[in-house]
């Protein structure tokens, strides 16, 4: 390895540190770039440091590689997962090794009694693995479709159900960690302490020495048996030296909720819980937040698995979305609402729990009759409005703010108390703005507020605040400081004052004996800086509309496209943030500048603006929205008036395509797709890939208008895109759903003057705003004379075209906007499950068939039906638990092809481990991208239901 000369204290610079990292690391997953390091600065608090660079690691060797190169240049280094951690334990001015995108394995073992994870498996990956066993992991944190194993097991994660028993802690069976000195151990192994005691002789027996200090410590002892009967993630994991007899069982008790300060956990087992599938859940409302939290104890002894508490002013900050009963809106100023949630194993109990709840409600003092449901998808939407609830009060504060989360643990029995006390810290911090929700079931009250760290003053009346927040929970209530966020950097001050001097020494020994040079992920826990919580605050400088009110809490991250090519919905607001703070402040140019050069690729270029990030974002932004902005900022005003000459000749644009297809394939067949893509390539002509389909080869099927149900609107891309290579020469798409719809006795008429009409997507996309408009004003003026006025139905064949249509009312004109507003436009999927599926007689079946659902299905809520008209044609249906946006984005799969592979590469992988039927999905050119991905030719789903019932 080369050597390099630093000063005491210096590290070498990112290029430099590239240079080094590259020795035992593959170059490529090194990130030293300005752009990638402003990515990585911020998880999902309000704490920032910029690492000096970013490993994506791969393998346990690397790990170990890295913590010989951090001890031996003494460089901190910090794992980061997911990155939605609360406070602040996973960023670092260091190396951040990453521990995402390459550690994916996740095994079902023992017929779904346990399961095996990497840390970068997303905690509701787990739970659809286990779903078909009946079974479910204990943890069930509120952002479990985001957050990922590693950091559940690192934060010992709870959540609304699973109470203490069933943290990560009480579920764990096993664990495969790697310490700072590179020493590996697999505590699953029968000799797990025997390797521990001689590998790590030192640690092994401190450890034992620790747990005799503390068993002989009467008065510690019994404090930690208290501590740990309610929820409680303040410091480490104590309670592990008086729960378990062994080093290594102790040691690897340690590590759940250690925040990556003790080892690196490369794999762990848990044991499951029954998912219990019989649910009665209710919303109740009660006066004021003391009859709220005294009403705890009885629904909890009447065996409620849940009961969350929301003040008024969380009630408030969720009011409007979809799903919230009308009610809450006229609530009272001190109103508060309880989510009660009763489980059960079999139906055979419901009539018992039933009568349990009720029977308890009967004497609290509600607002109104309390009102229960069975109804899946009502209790579904209850539990999505409190599982966003953090971010979209978040996403009301004032702008240039950022939003604060604490989560605290009271005795139950002091609940009711302890909650208007803290509520009335708000009012004497003038934090107006401050709510209280929560685990009430266990005692835990989260609070949220809205904070401006722009000058001295601001910060000081935060830390004021806190001061009283401690003093409230340990020494008034002797409450726990955190219950299940862990402690990070904005409670590692006040670690000692909560569980005092005894303790806190334990924990420094502990921290001391595994890490001596205090370089992993230093800061996080033992902190001897009384302001730590106070340094290194995020900022948040207002910026587009579009995204201002994101608060970087990554709930996006999972459903991007470009997230292991470039960057992610939250990273491009990150960096926008950090562009337009040096715009303001005109600080150092040359890192504006750096950010500036790469932004196009990084931010615009590779990005699908597919939307789907806002379907996963408690608040609907929609980071494509701010991409569309910027990439119409690009153009110029000769090329927004080319394009919108072409939107207004579209019939001509048509022939024009068909025509290049026809040609392409023509001199594909002539010289070959490799001489082919170098002659274009050559010429400055369009690139040329050997998966461009077919022209459609027939016209447009002729159909009658009297008689039809339903107008049939086939989409410019149906009209010119027809058979991919390798695909058969059957029927076009226009065919196959003409011929269902008559079968069906629901037929279908297709205007004759529908060529030249577009959905506008096409131009929307790219930012042509006058060509979009131009576009999808047409359109509905034609549509408006087909349908008489609204008087039938209009069906589309591809669903991002249906999306693109039902979006854009924006676009229209006054005249348009009221014609679109008496149109119904149904997508084909809709129309076939409900028109031409029921009145369909199914011949034959295919044994098994894959499902793509894209993007714009998910957003209109087709997934469902689109599996229900493939199971009915199968005995199999599946949809792939890594199916995602496959990132072809009508053309970025030809435009930037890596942004494709990268999108569809562990749904491909997951498709390939088995052949099937066939391979179907909605959109033309998703199915290129899923055929390319795959090798298994996609197509629609219709041709699927058309050779199902044939006669």
């Amino acid at each position: 390895m080369a050597t390099y000369a630093f000063k005491e204290n210096a590290w070498p610079s990112p290029e430099e540190l590239g240079v080094m990292l590259a020795e035992f690391t593959e170059g490529k997953r090194v990130l030293i770039r300005p752009i990638e390091r402003i990515a990585y600065a911020a998880d999902a608090s309000f704490y920032r440091l910029v690492p000096q660079a970013v490993v994506l690691t791969q393998n346990e060797e690397e790990i170990r590689s890295l913590f010989r190169f951090s001890r031996e240049h003494r460089i901190p280094m910090t794992f980061r997962a997911a990155g939605t951690s609360l406070s602040g334990q996973a960023v670092t001015d260091g190396i951040l090794a990453e521990a995402a995108r390459n550690w994916r394995q996740l095994w079902v073992e023992g017929g779904g009694k346990r399961v095996r994870v990497q840390p970068g498996v997303i905690g509701a990956r787990v739970n659809a693995a286990l779903a078909p066993y009946g079974m479910k992991m204990g943890p069930d944190p509120a952002s479990i479709s985001a957050c990922m194993m590693g950091g559940i097991l690192a934060n010992n994660s709870s959540g609304m159900c699973c109470g203490v028993e069933q943290n990560a802690y009480h579920t764990l069976a096993s664990l495969r960690f790697i310490l700072p000195s590179g020493t590996v151990i697999d505590t699953a192994n029968n000799d797990a302490d025997t390797l521990f005691h001689a590998r790590e002789p030192k640690l092994a027996r401190a450890i034992l020495e620790l747990k005799s200090r503390i068993e002989t410590n009467a008065a510690l002892r019994d404090r930690i048996r208290k501590k740990y009967r309610t929820k409680n993630t303040t410091g480490y994991s104590l309670n592990a030296f008086l729960d378990f007899q062994q080093a290594v069982d102790i040691f690897q008790h340690l590590l759940i909720g250690s925040e990556g300060t003790l080892a690196f956990i490369a794999e762990a087992v848990l044991i499951t819980v029954p998912d219990l599938p019989v649910k009665y859940t209710g919303l109740l409302l009660f006066p004021d937040l003391y009859a709220a939290s005294a009403s705890i104890l009885p629904l909890r002894e009447a065996g409620a698995k849940a009961l969350e508490i929301m003040d008024r002013a969380s009630l408030r900050s969720v009011e409007n979305q979809p799903g919230i009963p009308g009610s809450i809106r006229g609530l009272p100023g001190g109103a508060a609402g309880l989510l009660a949630e009763f489980q059960a194993a079999a139906e055979s109990e419901r009539p018992q729990m039933e009568a349990l709840a009720q029977e308890a409600v009967a004497n609290l003092k509600l607002l109104e009759p309390a009102e229960f449901t069975h109804v899946a998808a009502r209790q579904a939407a209850l539990w999505t409005i409190r599982a966003g609830m953090f971010p979209s009060v978040g996403a009301v504060r004032k702008s240039g703010t950022t939003v604060i989360i604490e989560d605290v643990a009271f005795p139950v029995e002091a609940l009711a108390p302890a909650a208007l006390d803290l509520a009335q810290l708000f009012g004497k911090h003038g934090y107006d703005n401050g709510i209280i929700f929560g685990h009430a079931k266990d005692g835990n009250l989260h609070f949220v507020i809205s904070q401006s760290f722009n000058d001295r003053k601001a910060t000081e009346q935060y830390a004021r605040f806190i001061d009283d927040v401690v003093e409230l929970v340990v020494h008034r209530y002797d409450g726990a400081l955190k219950a299940e966020h862990g402690t990070g950097r904005n409670m590692a001050p006040f670690v000692e004052t909560e569980w005092g001097a005894d303790a806190y020494e334990i924990m420094k020994q502990l921290k001391s004996l595994v890490d001596p040079d205090n370089l992993l992920n230093p800061g996080v826990i033992i902190n001897p800086d009384r302001r730590a919580h106070v340094a290194n605050l995020k900022p948040l400088p207002s910026v587009e509309a579009e995204v201002d009110k994101c608060i970087e809490c990554g709930f996006c991250e999972s459903r991007c496209p470009s997230r292991e090519l470039t960057l992610t919905p939250r990273q491009r607001i990150v960096v926008r943030r950090e562009m337009k703070r040096l715009e303001t402040t005109a600080q150092d140019p040359r890192l504006h500048a750096a950010l500036d050069r790469d932004f196009p690729y990084m931010a615009l270029d590779t990005c699908a603006a597919d939307g789907l990030c806002a379907t996963a974002c408690p608040v609907s932004i929609d980071t494509g929205k701010l991409t569309k902005k910027f990439r119409q900022l690009r153009h110029t005003g000769k090329q927004h008036r080319w394009a919108l000459r072409v939107a207004r000749n579209l019939r001509l644009a048509e022939s024009a395509t068909r025509l290049a297809l026809r040609l392409g394939h023509f001199a594909q067949a002539l010289l070959g797709a490799g001489a082919l893509k170098a002659t274009a390539r050559t010429l400055g002509l369009p690139e040329w890939y050997a998966d461009i389909p077919y022209p459609v080869s027939r016209a447009v099927p002729r159909t009658i208008r009297t008689g039809a149900t339903a107008i049939y609107f086939p989409s410019c891309i149906s009209r010119t895109m027809g058979r991919l290579p390798g695909e058969p020469d059957d029927y076009s798409l226009m065919e196959v759903m003409v011929t269902l719809a008559r079968r069906a006795g629901k037929p279908v008429h297709i205007p004759a003057d529908v060529v030249g009409c577009c959905c506008g997507t096409p131009f929307s996309s790219k930012g042509y705003v006058p060509a979009h408009a131009a576009a999808i004003n047409h359109t509905v003026e034609r549509m408006w004379n087909w349908t008489e006025g609204g008087k039938l139905p209009i069906v589309v064949d591809t669903t991002p075209c249906t999306y693109g249509l039902l979006a854009g009312r924006e676009a229209l004109t006054p005249e348009n906007e009221r014609r679109f507003d008496q149109l119904r436009i149904l997508d084909g999927i809709e129309f076939t499950h409900a028109e031409l599926l029921p009145n369909l007689r199914i011949t034959a079946q295919a044994e098994s068939v894959v499902l793509h659902p894209v993007c714009s299905a998910i957003k209109l809520d087709l997934s469902a039906k689109l599996l229900d008209i493939a199971r009915a044609c199968s005995e199999k249906a599946i949809v792939p638990l890594s199916a995602g946006c496959c990132g072809f984005a009508g053309d970025r799969g030809y435009l930037v092809p890596e942004l494709t592979a990268c999108a569809t590469r562990h749904e491909a992988t997951e498709v390939k481990q088995q052949l099937h039927d066939g391979y179907f999905s909605s959109s033309r050119t998703c199915e290129i991208g899923m055929t390319r991905a795959t090798g298994q030719l996609y197509r629609s789903y219709l041709y699927l239901l058309e050779r199902a019932t044939r006669q």
